[in-house]
This record gives C-alpha cells, sequence and structure tokens, in this order.
C-alpha cells in the first residue's frame, strides 16, 4: 500500500512541473506503471474486489500523451469554464420565472450578445465616448496645468498606489540564484551582547568555540595565505568586543512556481528556531543546506540540519549573519525503496571516555541555507508512545532515523529526489 501512494504521489508531482522534458516523462510513465503495479494490493486485500474502474484513475493514462501534444498542464485554470458558467447559466436562470426557464435562459443570452454586440459597432463608429478616464479632457487639461504627464500604468506600478523600485523592494531576486535567505528584520530585546553573556543566555555554552571556529574558517576563505587547518584553540580568532544579536526566525525565497507562488513564480517561508512557540515549547525547524564536497543531484547533494539558533555578530566591521545547527548524516546512497523517501540519522561526535558521543553540531554562515526541510520519525515495529507529555517539540529527539519528507510541497519534491 505504502509503495502504491508512494508511486501515486511521485506521478501528481511529476506531472504539476513547471517544466517537463523527455526525462520527466520517462518518469511520469515509470512512475504510473509502478501504480499499476502495486496497487493491486488492495484488489488482493478485497478492497477493491470489482477492480479500478475509477474515471480519475483512468484519466492517469492519458496525461503523457496529452502534454507532448499540450504541454505542461502546471498553470492551467479551469475557473474559466467556472466563471461563463455563472454568466451563462446561473444569472440567466436567476432573471427567468424558474418555470420551463431553459427558453426564457436562451432569450436572455441572446439578448446580451447582441447589446454587446451593438456596443463594438457602436464604439468603432465613435458613437461612444470610450476614451479612459486618465485621457479625458478634464485630467488632460489638470495634467498640462501641472506639467505632469497622465498616468498610464508605467511599468512599476503595482496598481494599489505603490512602486515598485530597488531603493523600497532591494534588488530583484534572480531565480538562477535558486535562494536568497535573510534573518529577520527586528532581533530580540534585552540579549546580552558579549559573546559569553550571550552564550549563557541562549543554553549554548559551546557557542563561543563553535563561532571562533566558523570566523576562522570565513577568513581563510578570504585569504588564501592562511594555514587550511583546524587550529588549536588558542590560535582561533578572538571575539572580544564582537556585538552578538539573537532572532528567532529567517525568511527563505526560492523559485518555486509549482506551489502555489506569488509574482514570478517566487515563494517564501519562514524557518523558526524559538525557545517559545506560541507560549507553548520550543520550535526548532529543519533546513536543507547545500553540500559543497559533492555536485550530485537531488538529495545525494544536500544535508539536513536542525536550527538552534538564528544570530549575527560583527567582526572587523562586517556583519555575520549565523546559525547554530546540529547536523544529520544520510543513510545509504540512495532512497529508501518502500517509501521513496531518504533517510538520515543525528550525526554523533566523540567527546571523551567519560562522557561518551555528543550530537555534532556547528556554526554555518545563513546563505549556506537552501529552504526548510521537513522530517518523519521512523518508529521502526515500535509505537509511538501515548504518553500526554510526548509532543512535537520531542520529536527530533525521540527517533534514531528518520525520513526526508520530499512529499511536502512541490519545490521538496524537485530537489529532494
Amino acid at each position: 500500500m505504502v509503495q502504491a501512494v508512494a508511486a501515486f504521489l511521485d506521478f501528481c508531482y511529476l506531472v504539476r512541473r513547471n517544466v517537463i522534458d523527455d526525462d520527466t516523462l520517462d518518469q511520469i510513465e515509470a512512475a504510473l506503471s509502478r501504480f499499476h503495479h502495486h496497487r493491486e494490493i488492495f484488489r488482493d486485500l478485497n478492497i477493491r474486489p470489482e477492480g479500478f474502474s475509477l474515471p480519475r484513475q483512468h484519466s492517469l493514462t492519458h496525461y503523457p500523451t496529452l502534454i507532448r501534444l499540450f504541454g505542461a498542464p502546471n498553470g492551467l485554470c479551469s475557473s474559466i469554464t467556472e466563471n461563463k458558467h455563472i454568466k451563462a447559466v446561473k444569472k440567466p436562470y436567476r432573471r427567468s420565472s424558474r418555470y420551463k426557464a431553459l427558453g426564457q435562459m436562451l432569450v436572455t443570452n441572446q439578448r446580451i450578445d447582441k447589446l454587446l454586440a451593438a456596443r463594438v459597432f457602436f464604439t468603432s463608429h465613435s458613437m461612444l465616448n470610450s476614451v479612459p478616464e486618465p485621457f479625458n479632457s478634464v485630467n488632460i487639461l489638470k495634467n498640462v496645468e501641472s506639467n505632469t504627464p497622465p498616468s498610464t500604468g508605467a511599468l512599476g506600478d503595482l496598481g494599489d498606489g505603490r512602486k515598485e523600485s530597488n531603493e523600497e523592494c532591494g534588488e530583484i531576486f534572480d531565480p538562477e540564484s535558486q535562494s536568497e535567505i535573510s534573518l529577520a528584520k527586528s532581533h530580540v530585546r534585552g540579549v546580552p551582547l558579549e559573546i559569553t553573556a550571550f552564550a549563557f543566555h541562549v543554553k549554548q555554552p559551546r557557542l563561543a568555540e563553535l563561532t571562533q571556529q566558523f570566523l576562522y574558517d570565513q577568513l581563510v576563505f578570504q585569504n588564501a595565505d592562511l594555514q587550511l587547518h583546524i587550529p588549536p584553540n588558542e590560535s582561533l580568532p578572538s571575539l572580544s568586543g564582537c556585538t552578538f544579536r539573537l532572532f528567532t526566525s529567517a525568511r527563505a525565497v526560492y523559485f518555486a512556481p509549482s506551489d502555489l507562488s506569488g509574482s514570478n513564480g517566487l515563494y517564501y517561508e519562514m524557518i523558526r528556531s524559538t525557545s517559545s512557540w506560541r507560549k507553548g515549547p520550543a520550535r526548532r525547524d529543519c533546513v536543507f543546506i547545500g553540500n559543497s564536497d559533492s555536485d550530485a543531484d537531488g538529495f545525494a547533494g544536500l544535508h539536513v540540519a536542525r536550527v538552534f539558533l538564528f544570530f549575527s555578530f560583527k567582526y572587523a566591521g562586517t556583519i555575520y549573519p549565523c546559525a547554530l545547527v546540529q547536523w544529520f548524516s544520510h543513510i545509504g546512497d540512495k532512497p529508501c525503496p518502500v517509501t521513496g523517501m531518504w533517510k538520515v540519522k543525528p550525526d554523533l561526535e566523540r567527546r571523551d571516555q567519560r562522557h561518551g558521543q555528543r550530537r555534532r553540531m556547528s556554526v554555518v554562515h545563513l546563505d549556506s541555507i537552501y529552504r526548510g526541510a521537513h522530517l518523519i520519525g521512523d518508529a521502526g515495529k515500535d509505537f509511538i508512545p501515548l504518553n500526554t507529555k510526548f509532543d512535537f517539540s520531542k520529536s527530533l529527539d525521540s527517533f534514531r532515523s528518520f525520513y526526508v519528507n520530499k512529499y511536502v510541497d512541490h519545490h521538496a519534491h524537485e530537489i529532494a529526489f
């Protein structure tokens, strides 16, 4: 059953993609073939003993041919037929006597068509005043007196009094850059600015050390003459005099035309990391981070991490937006054959013989984060305990492995395959 549902979801996400090429069509046909093969379990278990004569399931077989003929169906909207149905059926019916209304509705539609045709004829012969309001005589005189040109809805006018400019909206997002992420506009007030007190306030005793290692890596990247090895603690850059700011969220913007996105296919989401979410327990979201050591496509070229802290600090006149993350490592080199999703596990590091292992954490630059990620705990053959104290804030600490949910939205299905 799980394989049948996974194949069906793969098919739905593939046909919704903004661009469909030959490789995508091959994947669509493969997903459809897997679905038809695995759905037989519903017949074997007498859930559908008489077969699968369902119109929508039958329509799946026509998608590959129709896509080759007419292109990708993404963006196709059927609301135009509903809109015409209102004008051609509902409104004429309301104007009728409700008794043998069909003939009355047809007469109403005929008269509406004749009125529209008459309007077009009169307008073409200058028998109606069809000059738009900004260009009528009164407005033209006003514009001449004030030496201002009439409003023509020029490029950049958003239609509600706002102007689209680089000064107000910032630089235009480039879809080729894949993702753009920024910290929240305001930081948390009342937080100590010095690193030692800051780390104590956020309950992260290793924050100073991890931030020093991050800063050293940044300086090495900017200056190739520095030694390219992890130095001892005494040679790490000093954070004295640095001002630290705490943030509870970051905003990621990326190109996702297959989802219900905004203008130009851009979609944004909030990634949160806060000690209390809506007066409840803590919320620490997970994110996708680019893997600089791999050029592989899909999730093989990505990392997953859990954000414990969003912060920024200023060093030598440069502001570094950062995130303190907890890493997860891949399980295997391919997705799970049953669910089609990749699996990850918490990444551990050895401390010493006395304290054993702990989860690996590090500070990363905010620009390395791609977007939010959704993990599903793998309970295996065990049941989740029916404990009232078990809530979402403990889920990422209660499982040994997790599924990387590529079905959370269309964009995740495109990057986490």
